[in-house]
C-alpha cells in the first residue's frame, strides 16, 4: 500500500479541478492505497497538503493544466500528467504513476542539497514573512530584466539613453534609428522591468495571502502606490492590504451554488480592488511617499563611518542564516532601493551573499585535513554557488560546524559589505553574482568591487583555517568524549 500525495488544477479552477481531484481518491482507493489531494482552485488551494504529509508520502501525482510549483516536492517520486487523465481513469493513472514517477531534485551533492534546503525552508515559512517572500520572488525577473537592459542601453548610449534626441555628451541632436533603438531599450527596462516592479510585488503577496482572487486587487493597489509615490513601501502595503481584505471577504460572502462561481472571478477581485485602491489614494499613499522620500534623502547623504557601518550590519546579515529570514530581510532592503535610484546597498549585498560559499571551497581546497572527504568535493559545487550569489551554498558546511564556519563566513562578509561601500561600488542588476559584473555600467568601480570580493573570501578562508580542527583530530576528540 502506498501513501500518495497530490495536486489538481485547471485554468478556470472550478469543474476539472475538482473532478480530477475526484478521480484521484477514487482511483488510488479502489486499489488500496491512501491518498491526500490538494485543489488549486478558483479560490485558492484548498485541502492544502502539509510539510509532514509530503515528507510522509511515497509518490506525487500533479494532475493539472496549469503550472505547479513543484520545489516543496524536492527528493520525491512525481508523476505529471494532465486533469483529464484522472478524470477519465483514476485508477490507470495511480498505477502508471506508481511505475513511472520519478525522483526530481534531492540527489547527495551540493546543489541538490540546496535545492532541498530552499523548499523545506519556503515549506516552513508562515504568516506575513512567507507572503512578502513570495511577492519578491516573483518580482525578482522583472527587477533582473529591467536592470540589465538599463545597464545595456547605458553602455551604448551613455547615461542619455533615455532620450533619442540627446548626444553621448548630452547635446541635442536629431534622432536617428540608432538613438532611438536604445532609447527604446532603455524603456523597455525601466518602464517596462521596473515599472512593473511594484505591481507584481504586491499582486503576488496578496496571491499568496487569498491566492488568485487576491491578485487583481493587489496589483491594482502595487500600480497606484506608484502614482501616489508610494513607491516599493507602498506596494508591500498595498499587496497586504488586498490579500487579508479578499481573504476575509472570501470567508464570509455566502451565496446560493448556481451563483458560487461569481465569487472568485468577479465579487472578490471587485470588491478587494476598490478598497485597496481608495485605501491608497485617500490614507496610504501619502504618509508612505513621505517615508520613502525620507529614507532615500538619508541614504544618499551617508558617508563615511555611517556608510561602512551600514555596509558592516547589511554583509553580517546576508551570511547570519545564508538565506534565512536575516538574510533575506538585508536584501529585500537592498532590492527596494533600486526603484529609488540607490544602488550601493545592493552591491554590498550581493558582495557579501557570495563571500561564504566562496571561502569555504577556497579553505576545503587549501586546507583538505580540516574537511571530509565529502566536504572537499561539496566544496568544487560550493565555489559555482558562491559565484552565482547562492548564499545557500554554505549551509551544508556550516550545520556541520556552526561554531566555527557561522563566525568565519559572517567575517568575511562583513568585510565585503564594508570595503564595497567603501569604494562606492554599485549594483544595479540584484542577482547574477560574478556572471553580470562584466556587463559595461551593470556595477560601477568593477575592480575595486571585485577585490571587496575577494577581500571578504579570504577573511573567511582565514578564519577557517585558525578556527577549524584537522577532521582527524576532531574524531580523536569526539572517541575520547565518548
Amino acid at each position: 500500500m502506498a501513501n500518495i500525495v497530490a495536486v489538481t488544477s485547471c485554468p478556470t479552477g472550478i469543474a476539472h479541478t475538482f473532478m480530477a481531484a475526484e478521480g484521484l481518491q477514487q482511483g488510488a482507493e479502489s486499489l488500496g492505497h491512501t491518498i491526500k489531494v490538494e485543489t488549486q482552485g478558483s479560490v485558492g488551494a484548498q485541502n492544502t497538503l502539509t510539510p509532514g504529509e509530503i515528507a510522509a508520502a511515497d509518490l506525487v501525482i500533479i494532475a493539472a493544466d496549469t503550472k505547479v510549483d513543484l520545489s516543496r516536492f524536492a527528493g520525491k517520486r512525481i508523476y505529471e500528467t494532465a486533469s483529464n487523465a484522472a478524470i477519465k481513469d483514476g485508477a490507470a493513472l495511480v498505477t502508471t504513476a506508481l511505475s513511472q514517477a520519478a525522483v526530481r531534485g534531492g540527489g547527495g551533492d551540493l546543489a541538490s542539497q540546496v535545492s532541498s534546503i530552499k523548499a523545506e525552508r519556503s515549506a516552513a515559512r508562515t504568516g506575513p514573512y512567507k507572503h512578502l517572500l513570495t511577492g519578491v520572488s516573483y518580482m525578482l525577473p522583472f527587477v533582473v530584466a529591467g536592470g540589465l537592459l538599463i545597464a545595456v542601453a547605458f553602455a551604448a548610449r551613455g547615461i542619455y539613453a533615455f532620450d533619442a534626441t540627446q548626444s553621448i555628451t548630452g547635446e541635442t541632436i536629431t534622432a536617428t534609428g540608432w538613438t532611438t533603438f536604445w532609447e527604446r531599450m532603455f524603456s523597455i527596462g525601466a518602464t517596462g522591468g521596473f515599472g512593473l516592479m511594484v505591481p507584481i510585488l504586491a499582486g503576488f503577496i496578496a496571491y499568496s495571502i487569498a491566492d488568485r482572487p487576491g491578485l487583481a486587487p493587489g496589483m491594482i493597489g502595487g500600480i497606484i502606490a506608484g502614482e501616489t509615490g508610494a513607491g516599493f513601501l507602498g506596494g508591500i502595503i498595498a499587496g497586504f492590504i488586498a490579500g487579508y481584505s479578499v481573504q476575509w471577504l472570501k470567508e464570509n460572502i455566502k451565496l446560493p451554488n448556481a451563483m458560487a462561481g461569481l465569487i472568485p472571478v468577479m465579487i472578490l477581485p471587485l470588491l478587494g480592488s476598490i478598497f485597496t485602491g481608495l485605501l491608497m489614494f485617500y490614507v496610504i499613499g501619502g504618509p508612505a511617499s513621505a517615508i520613502n522620500t525620507a529614507l532615500a534623502t538619508w541614504l544618499e547623504g551617508l558617508q563615511g563611518g555611517n556608510r561602512i557601518l551600514l555596509g558592516l550590519i547589511l554583509g553580517a546579515m546576508m551570511a547570519f542564516d545564508m538565506g534565512g529570514p536575516v538574510n533575506k530581510a538585508a536584501y529585500t532592503f537592498a532590492v527596494g532601493l533600486l526603484a529609488s535610484e540607490i544602488y550601493f546597498p545592493m552591491a554590498a549585498v550581493m558582495a557579501a551573499g557570495m563571500t561564504p560559499p566562496l571561502g569555504l571551497a577556497l579553505a576545503s581546497f587549501l586546507f583538505k585535513d580540516k574537511f571530509s572527504a565529502d566536504e572537499r568535493e561539496a566544496g568544487k559545487a560550493a565555489a559555482v554557488l558562491g559565484a552565482s550569489f547562492i548564499t545557500e551554498g554554505a549551509i551544508p558546511f556550516a550545520a556541520a560546524d556552526p561554531l566555527r564556519v557561522i563566525p568565519s563566513i559572517m567575517a568575511g562578509s562583513a568585510t565585503a559589505g564594508v570595503l564595497s561601500m567603501l569604494f562606492n561600488a554599485q549594483l544595479r542588476v540584484p542577482h547574477g553574482g560574478v556572471w553580470v559584473l562584466p556587463i559595461p555600467n551593470a556595477t560601477s568601480n568593477l575592480i575595486f568591487y571585485l577585490l571587496a570580493i575577494i577581500a571578504g573570501t579570504a577573511v573567511t578562508t582565514g578564519l577557517l583555517f585558525v578556527l577549524k580542527k584537522p577532521v582527524d583530530q576532531e574524531m580523536a576528540v569526539a572517541v575520547a568524549t565518548d
